[in-house]
């Protein structure tokens, strides 16, 4: 290519030389020459890639290459051509093979939907049956998934069915509730059948399932009246499984009665045999001892008997609350205190007993006020758990604390009577008489047991001023009595002396604020009267008593004139 263009480059010189030495300015060549001098390579692609092309084979830059160059070229041309026309004809063949390739499986093809073409006219009565069957065979489907989805929703399964006809002795378990519950809405949806045109399969599915259930129920009830049955001990635990069965019953209110009567009549007896052994054998190994050792000790005896009873009170009334936590009946709890009541009716016989030999054997006022006392707080402190005032053991110490209360004012009352019988003079210092500073004594340790006990406010009070009423006026009576052979200024001072001693008694106790104006305004009155005479005393040893009084009578003139 090199010497390609130093050959033109020498040509051009010489033709620039010889277009120089010519005169002729129209030469064809010229022309020629000039046209190719102005011709830019850069910009003309298609030369570019000719000449690119060019120096494949045009290795030699001579005049004979130059001259058959064209020959070459076409030689060149030639050959492509033939190759490319050898390409071209295998590619021909190869179409050729594939043409009739194609040719034979369109054959194959017509045949085989001819042959189909023919098969179907011939099973034409075969598809339409079966297209037939298809859609009877989809009716049919459709038909078993409702009637599958019926039987599921109204009727049970075996399982379910072997669950509630169990045996006698079988234990109930969570399936058979929920069994029970599937019956029960079974029950419940089979209406929905009535309202249709299915009425017979309602009422026969209804019947089934009302059969079912008073069965189960039955079954429930039976298992359940076991279970209660054996709940003697002291401590019993109630399980889920019987919880869930009270529940369940409460849907029968006549077996749900009966399942509570039985647990009623079964926690009496573990709770009479309880008390017994804690009066005569004490708690486990001996302790805490026997509650009769004590019997020698009235308040300990009877605190113990009933903080027992308050304690077993309490126990059962969970028990009860755990039994019957879910159910939602109304009067659940008229039903709880009134199976309390039931339980602990037992023990009112071998309580009412007790007490009453301890009330009986009088053991004095004091003890019997503060046993009456002890009784009502236990009263109110039951009343509060079992929430009526029906209950038998309620009642029984009801009984008891009026029988106390009673047997406490007759006790008052004699010592009064007692009092009363035997006057006692006044001593010689015209102090207070040893009866009646033994009464004060008395009636100052029913005060302070009275502001320790812990009955209500009110019942205290209206104790109070009964009890104030059975001791002071016979002790005002008794003084009165015992001073109406003093003269007028030793019974004043006596009186005085009494009932300071009465007054320094009340005032350390609550509630005694009218009997403290009481007693101070008698004590003004006799401190009166013994002023008085002491005063006509003094005059009258002076020899003054006549000027006083004329001193008395010109001051009543003064006040007369004085007035006019």
């Amino acid at each position: 290519m090199g010497d390609c263009k130093v050959d033109i480059s020498a040509d051009n010189s010489a033709v620039i030389q010889t277009q120089n030495a010519s005169t002729q300015p129209n030469n064809p060549l010229s022309r020629k020459l000039n046209k190719i001098l102005e011709t830019r390579l850069d910009n003309d692609k298609e030369m570019l890639e000719a000449l690119k092309a060019l120096s494949v084979f045009f290795t030699e830059n001579s005049l004979r290459t130059r001259r058959n160059l064209r020959g070459d070229i076409e030689r060149r041309s030639l050959a492509i051509n033939e190759e490319f026309a050898g390409i071209f004809k295998e590619v021909k063949e190869e179409l050729e093979s594939v043409h009739e390739d194609v040719q034979a499986m369109t054959t194959c093809c017509e045949e085989m939907t001819s042959r189909l073409k023919a098969a179907k006219e011939q099973t034409q009565d075969l598809i339409v049956k079966t297209n037939k069957l298809q859609g009877e065979n989809h009716r049919l489907e459709v038909r078993a998934q409702v009637a599958q989805a019926f039987l599921a929703k109204f009727q049970l399964s075996n399982e379910e069915m072997a669950t509630l006809r169990g045996a006698r002795d079988t234990p109930i378990t969570e399936d058979f509730f929920r069994a029970l519950s599937r019956v029960k809405h079974i029950h419940e949806d089979v209406k929905i059948l009535l309202r249709t045109n299915q009425q017979t399969a309602g009422l026969e599915i209804m019947e089934q399932m009302a059969v079912l259930q008073e069965t189960s129920y039955e079954q429930l009830y039976r298992w359940a009246q076991n279970e209660c049955r054996g709940l003697t001990q002291e401590t019993c635990d109630i399980s889920p499984v019987l919880t869930q069965a009270m529940e369940a019953l409460q849907d029968r209110p006549v077996l749900y009665k009966y399942t509570l009567d039985e647990f009623g009549t079964a926690r009496r007896c573990a709770v009479v045999r309880g008390f017994i052994d804690a009066l005569t054998r004490g708690g486990p190994g001996g302790t805490p001892r026997p509650i009769e050792m004590h019997s020698h000790d009235p308040m300990r005896y009877v605190g113990d008997m009933l903080a027992w009873l308050h304690q077993a009170t309490a126990s059962e009334k969970e028990h009860l609350e755990a039994l019957l936590k879910q159910v939602t009946l109304q009067g659940v709890d008229e039903n709880m205190q009134e199976v309390v009541g039931h339980i602990t009716e037992g023990v009112c016989r071998p309580l009412k007993v007790r007490i009453e030999q301890v009330i009986i054997a009088e053991p004095g006022a004091v003890l019997l006020y503060k046993l009456s006392n002890l009784l009502k707080f236990y009263h109110h402190t039951i009343s509060s758990i079992i929430g009526t005032s029906v209950a038998s053991l309620l009642m029984t110490i009801e009984e008891m604390h009026i029988l106390s209360k009673k047997m406490f004012f007759n006790s008052l009352s004699l010592h009064a009577s007692r009092l009363m019988d035997k006057v006692e003079l006044p001593p010689a210092d015209l102090g207070p008489t040893a009866s009646l500073t033994q009464t004060l004594s008395l009636l100052r340790e029913v005060l302070a047991s009275h502001d320790s006990s812990v009955v209500p406010l009110d019942a205290r009070q209206a104790d109070f001023a009964q009890v104030l009423s059975c001791i002071l006026d016979p002790l005002l009576q008794l003084c009165t009595v015992s001073a109406s052979n003093l003269g007028t200024g030793d019974m004043a001072t006596y009186m005085v002396n009494s009932l300071y001693v009465m007054k320094t008694t009340l005032a350390l106790f609550e509630f005694t604020d009218k009997r403290l104006e009481m007693l101070e305004f008698q004590i003004e009155a006799h401190l009166d009267t013994l002023i008085n005479e002491q005063a006509s005393y003094v005059l009258t040893r002076a020899g003054l008593s006549y000027i006083y009084s004329c001193v008395q009578q010109h001051s009543a003139e003064q006040q007369l004139l004085k007035a006019m």
